[in-house]
């Protein structure tokens, strides 16, 4: 068994050899790749990613960033596409090819059959030499000096080179289309990342209920109203208008200095400048808010600032927002 300090320093030989690959990617990029991404940008199809073995894998990888970043892409496996998958390109779709050496028997009897449907090959390569290389139309050069893998042959340093290289295409396609992060909320509806993106208040809102006692109301009355909206605020008004806020922290500090509430009202324990925000505000704008002034709940108005309900930071939790 390796000792501890052998086993970190082949981790981090491991991490030098395959940034200093990536790195030296910098220096292989040239006019193919600017064609190819606007070939990619211009065309009325899609992007097919194809490969074998491992190449595979980051290949489907690629195409999950493409789809992600507004670019509509599948994958196509290279020998399921000789085996009745090539039906999946379609006119106008751009075929991806990602191979190490470039001269796998699946590649070379695959790009052939591309080229005779009149689709473009972008090929990503560790070898432009090779047959894939000579054969695509653009050729995007994925060369590493070796693997980080001892014996130089388990595809380690390579695949990531091919990966970064389909993240560069991916942003570069992204940053030429406008691609902003409300098309990535169009695209990613499901998790937190996407609520950050689209959730608003309203949202948040729309299932509690909206505490609020008039300013002349008793502390009793106050006391009811926040226990049986169990947001732990409410809202005090002066007819339609909103003008201050009591919190049940209000509440306990008042008790904690007399127990004579019959001769108080909403009036003098209330905050006079709640804070509030718009319905239509971002949820992450409140939790930002709520997080600057140490709050947990905000009330919410709407375009003519008239009060119409509370956020609380439990909704923000409940959303994967905080």
């Amino acid at each position: 068994m390796k000792k501890t300090n052998s086993i970190i320093k082949t981790a981090k030989k491991t991490i030098l050899i395959e940034s200093n690959a990536i790195a030296n990617l910098a220096n292989l990029i040239d006019a193919d790749f600017e064609k190819a991404v606007n070939f990619i940008l211009n065309s009325k199809g899609r992007v097919i990613l194809t490969g074998i073995g491992k190449s595979a894998n980051i290949g489907a990888k690629i195409v999950a960033t493409f789809n992600s970043t507004g670019t509509p892409a599948i994958f196509m496996h290279a020998a399921d596409a000789i085996h009745g998958d090539l039906g999946n390109v379609q006119t106008d779709d751009v075929v991806i090819c990602i191979s190490k050496s470039g001269n796998t028997p699946e590649i070379k009897v695959l790009v052939p059959l591309i080229k005779n449907y009149g689709n473009k090959i972008v090929a990503i390569t560790g070898n432009v030499d090779s047959y894939l290389g000579e054969h695509a139309d653009f050729t995007i050069n994925a060369y590493v000096e070796q693997e980080a893998c001892p014996n130089n042959l388990a595809p380690t340093t390579s695949t990531t080179a091919q990966l970064v290289l389909g993240d560069a295409l991916a942003v570069c396609l992204l940053e030429l289309k406008g691609f902003t992060s409300k098309d990535f909320a169009k695209y990613h509806p499901g998790g937190a990342l996407g609520k950050k993106l689209y959730l608003r208040v309203s949202d948040l809102i729309k299932n509690n209920q909206i505490p609020k006692v008039n300013e002349s109301d008793s502390i009793a009355k106050v006391i009811i109203e926040i226990s049986e909206k169990r947001l732990g605020v409410t809202a005090v008004m002066n007819k339609e208008k909103l003008v201050g806020i009591i919190t049940d922290g209000d509440i306990r500090r008042m008790l904690s200095k007399t127990t004579q509430i019959s001769k108080f009202t909403a009036k003098d324990i209330m905050g006079n400048n709640p804070k509030t925000i718009h319905k239509n505000a971002m949820a992450i704008d409140a939790l930002q808010i709520m997080e600057k002034n140490s709050i947990t709940q905000m009330l919410v108005i709407n375009n003519k600032n008239k009060y119409v309900g509370v956020v609380h930071l439990h909704d923000l939790i409940k959303e994967g927002i905080f």
